[in-house]
């Protein structure tokens, strides 16, 4: 059944299904195509195909009368069939709008019958009864009220969730709610995180996502979601049954509705975001989409051999950033969700594929110069995950400002020298100079800008857990992964964990271990607070959160990765500890500088005889280069210093070895110390703190940290 008499859009231009009056604009990039029509469906599954004229610069677009929201709608692309050239056009195959608003219906898993029918192969079986349908919505902007919280970068902590894992097991969050966005927004999910002190809450990936075919053939389930199906539709079982019954717009409606209340609360959201691949998988894989409509623009092929691909993230594709379609896509889809939905950042999935030229990685690749000049997205919140998998693929602090980075070098520094440093009584080579540069913003690798250190410590999230890995917990209750539950014996997820069991693999009824366990994820999570940089904390690490040793969860949609809300009290006390350490942070500029310190000597006219930065041994000498040079230095008295009248100087105090140390606080004609933090504490509630005079020797108990403030 078709259409006939269908008119040319008047914007071309303008992709995907719009309503205006009397009808809808459509449009769809297929620049290889010979035809597109548009698959129109009613409620029964009946087909109506529109003919799109084009095309126009690539795109098949017309104005189609009589389409309202909540019409069901895919394409077809016809072209020519030539794999070795990048070009898979098979018209049998019902394709899902790249800029669809909702998505209706379950994607088939592969391991269901005809399932073999969506592959990107020339089989003439028509695929609709096998494929969810895109859905035209209304636009949301001016459903959501309350304005952006706009949190300073130097305010900033951010708290990593999975949507559905956060509340799925929080019995303060009714029943129907849990799991789910609304959930995510109930008084009792922001009460929590409000309590905590976290300030942006950094969702894993809501964008619409379909499970690997391996996964389907498994029993399992792509938990984590970083498998795009649809970069502009939120992903619906995250939604209510009563939001999902109202169709797609109900599942877009409860979305901007969570983002609304989270603002309220003054919480902003980020969205982890996966434009690096999609759900398509390999060359020879499922056909959802892009394949279908233009397998040779949309996709990144080796430069001599179009027909195979050249996969920079280990997924089988690769969208190709070299080409102007697909950054305005990923464009297009991030000004969506700011400018009509509402959110505050993203975090960027292998963010050095999105940079990527012909010639490798460039910091003035179109679409990081598009991301960070535009007007709207220049201005909220961008994180690069700064590696891929390909070559050069390791780009720490080569990303531009505004962005801000994950910085590994900072988890893996931090965890080698509270775990695996400590578990081999030392090393042989030098260890602080590193952590000392990972404790005062990594300047190393954020301060190589023109002009110089123009970006600072903020720049640098600080991190030593996230979604990927061992929980804090679990990296110092087990040496090594534990992943059987993933059906891919133990081979899935990194080896490279820098974890220590202090003594037993896994649970232990030894209170020794148990207690010594507890200290080191103090030392864990308080270092990353207090160290200069923007912390990140994941989700649940706070309370000593357990996976059981499985470091690579990406696929355990069970109790494996819900966080479990039934607490010993060793978890209030864990959670107590973090909510007092992020209260200090907070209420102290001089624990969340902006800029690199200078080391700088106090000048003549400033009131506070300390340094801006300074450096000590245990013994209270300033620092000389044997100091740092010496394997044996695991002590280390770090001193910070504000020139503002009335902010208090800190000093944070590090003893890495396993035994008792004495020291001697630095002798300086500068204000008395307020001891407002020791990890050696199991709470910070009701602990007499105590205030010494500078040059004076405190012990310091085997692994700990401590925070002074000096008396204003």
């Amino acid at each position: 059944m078709s259409r006939e008499g269908v008119t040319p859009s008047p914007t071309p231009h303008r992709l995907g299904v719009h309503l205006v009056d009397g009808g809808a604009v459509v449009g769809v990039y297929a620049g290889h195509a010979t035809a597109v029509d548009l698959c129109l469906f009613d409620d029964e599954g009946t087909e109506e195909r529109v003919a799109l004229h084009g095309p126009s610069a690539g795109v098949w677009h017309a104005f189609v009368p009589e389409i309202a929201e909540g019409q069901l709608y895919g394409f077809r692309a016809a072209g020519p069939w030539q794999p070795t050239k990048g070009h898979r056009y098979n018209p049998a195959k019902l394709l899902l709008d790249p800029y669809g608003r909702g998505i209706a219906g379950d994607f088939t898993p592969m391991n269901a019958e005809g399932a073999q029918t969506l592959l990107s192969n020339r089989d003439a079986t028509d695929t609709a009864p096998l494929m969810p349908r895109s859905v035209v919505t209304v636009e949301p902007g001016g459903s959501w009220q309350t304005p952006h919280p706009w949190v300073p970068w130097e305010d900033t902590v951010i708290y990593e969730l999975h949507v559905k894992g956060f509340t799925k097991q929080m019995e303060a969050v009714p029943e129907e709610l849990r799991g789910t966005y609304a959930g995510l927004a109930h008084p009792a999910s922001v009460e929590y995180l409000k309590s905590l002190g976290v300030t942006t809450i950094e969702l894993l990936p809501v964008h619409a996502f379909a499970s690997e075919p391996h996964l389907d053939h498994s029993g399992l389930s792509n938990y984590w979601g970083y498998s795009t199906a649809g970069f502009f539709a939120p992903h619906a079982p995250y939604a209510t049954a009563e939001a999902r019954a109202r169709g797609a717009q109900g599942v877009l409606d409860e979305f901007v509705g969570m983002v609304d209340l989270l603002h309220q609360a003054g919480l902003e959201v980020i969205l982890d975001v996966v434009y690096n691949h999609t759900a398509e998988a390999g060359w020879g894989d499922r056909v959802l989409s892009w394949r279908g409509l233009d397998n040779h623009d949309y996709y990144k092929h080796q430069p001599h051999s179009p027909g195979h691909y050249d996969d920079t993230t280990g997924t089988g594709n690769t969208l190709d950033f070299t080409h102007p379609r697909v950054v305005q896509m990923a464009l297009d889809s991030l000004k969506f969700w700011v400018e009509e939905v509402g959110v505050d950042g993203f975090r960027f999935d292998l963010a050095v594929t999105l940079g990527r030229t012909g010639h490798g990685f460039s910091t003035r690749h179109p679409f990081l110069v598009g991301l960070t000049m535009d007007p709207v997205l220049g201005g909220v919140k961008l994180i690069a995950e700064p590696w891929d998998t390909g070559l050069g693929g390791w780009q720490v602090g080569n990303f531009p400002a505004p962005m801000t980075e994950w910085n590994d070098r900072f988890r893996d520094r931090i965890r080698s020298f509270w775990l695996t440093d400590t578990a081999k009584g030392g090393r042989h080579h030098p260890t602080a100079p590193e952590l000392a540069t990972r404790l005062a913003g990594s300047s190393d690798l954020f301060g190589h800008t023109e002009p110089p250190l123009m970006r600072g410590p903020l720049a640098s999230v600080n991190f030593v857990t996230c979604h990927d890995g061992f929980t804090a917990h679990d990296l110092t209750a087990y040496n090594g992964k534990h992943n059987e539950a993933n059906e891919e014996d133990n081979r899935d997820g990194t080896d490279n964990n820098r974890s220590w069991n202090h003594g037993y693999e896994g649970p232990t009824g030894d209170e020794d271990i148990l207690a010594l366990r507890r200290r080191s994820i103090r030392n864990l999570l308080g270092t990353t607070l207090l160290s200069a940089g923007t912390p990140m904390l994941l989700a649940g690490d706070e309370f000593g959160n357990s996976q059981g040793g499985n470091n690579n969860a990406y696929c355990q949609d069970n109790e494996i990765s819900w966080l479990d809300w039934e607490h010993a009290p060793w978890q209030e006390d864990l959670r107590a500890t973090v909510a007092h350490v992020v209260g200090l942070r907070r209420a102290h500029q001089v624990l969340r500088p902006a800029t690199f310190y200078e080391g700088r000597d106090p000048r003549p006219d400033d009131t506070n005889p300390r340094a801006d930065s300074a450096w000590f041994a245990s013994s209270g000498e300033p620092e000389t280069e044997d100091w740092w040079e010496d394997p044996a230095t695991r002590v280390v008295q770090f001193m910070r210093s504000l020139s503002d009248v009335g902010e208090p100087d800190a000093l944070l105090v590090i003893n890495g070895w396993r035994d008792p140390v004495d020291v001697t606080i630095p002798f300086d004609d500068g204000k008395p110390w307020r001891l407002v933090w020791d990890s050696a504490w199991e709470t910070p509630e009701g602990v007499d703190v105590e205030v010494i005079a500078p040059g004076q020797t405190e012990t310091l108990e085997a692994l700990t940290v401590r925070l002074y403030l000096s008396e204003v």
